[in-house]
Parts: structure tokens; sequence; C-alpha cells
């Protein structure tokens, strides 16, 4: 009986470490994200293409309002990214903080601090 338990707590050690091993790992969003985006001033549905390294993440956006390289994080479950675009002449940085569940994404953006929105992903 007591081999039992033990080995029966030997497999849950085991489960419990891989699990944390796989969380600590936190999520790859490499490759392209089809997004929708809406905020207060329309609609759109920008192609982004992510390389993650590590917590490290660059890319680029292509959408509607042009196109831009971007950088940002992924930690664990939440990403955060940013780049620049020219509005009518005027730099403007958009910024994205989300969180990754599998192969999509949800969360909040922002434009210069001026149209702010909503946005989901998912990845192609």
């Amino acid at each position: 009986m007591r081999s039992i338990l033990r080995a029966n707590a030997l497999v849950i050690a085991l489960a419990l470490l891989v699990s944390s091993q796989v969380l600590a790992q936190g999520a790859n969003v490499t490759g392209e994200w089809a997004f929708t985006v809406t905020t207060d001033q329309g609609a759109g549905n920008p192609i982004i293409t992510f390389k993650q390294d590590g917590e490290k993440l660059t890319g680029k956006y292509a959408g509607q309002l042009g196109n831009a390289d971007l950088t940002g994080t992924v930690k664990g479950a939440a990403i955060h990214f940013t780049f620049t675009l020219d509005v009518q002449g005027q730099q403007a940085p958009v910024t994205y903080d989300g969180t990754i569940e599998k192969n999509t994404m949800t969360g909040k953006m922002d434009i210069g601090g001026m149209v702010n929105g909503t946005f989901t992903a998912t990845k192609k």
C-alpha cells in the first residue's frame, strides 16, 4: 500500500513540475496573425507578423493606417507591443496590450492617447 502511495505521489510531483515548466515558458506568438480592431473612430483588420525570441518580440504591422516595424514583449500569457505610424504627417505611437490563449489573443489598443479600442486576433 505504501509503495502505491509513493508511486502516486511521485506521479503527482512530476506532473506539477512539468506543468510549472510549461507555464514558465509562456506563449509563443511567432507567425502571422489576423487582427480585428474596433475603435471609436472605426474598425480595421490589420495583419501582424511576430517573431518571438524568449520574451523579446519584433515584427511587422500591415494595415489601413500603413506599415510599421514593431517591438514588444511576451511574458507568460501577456503581450505588449508598440509601433509608430505616420498619420497625416504626425508621428503617432500605437500600443497594444493583451492576453494570449493558444492561437488567439484579445486586448486593448491606443493610438497616441487620442484613439482607444479593443482587438481580437487569430493566428493564421
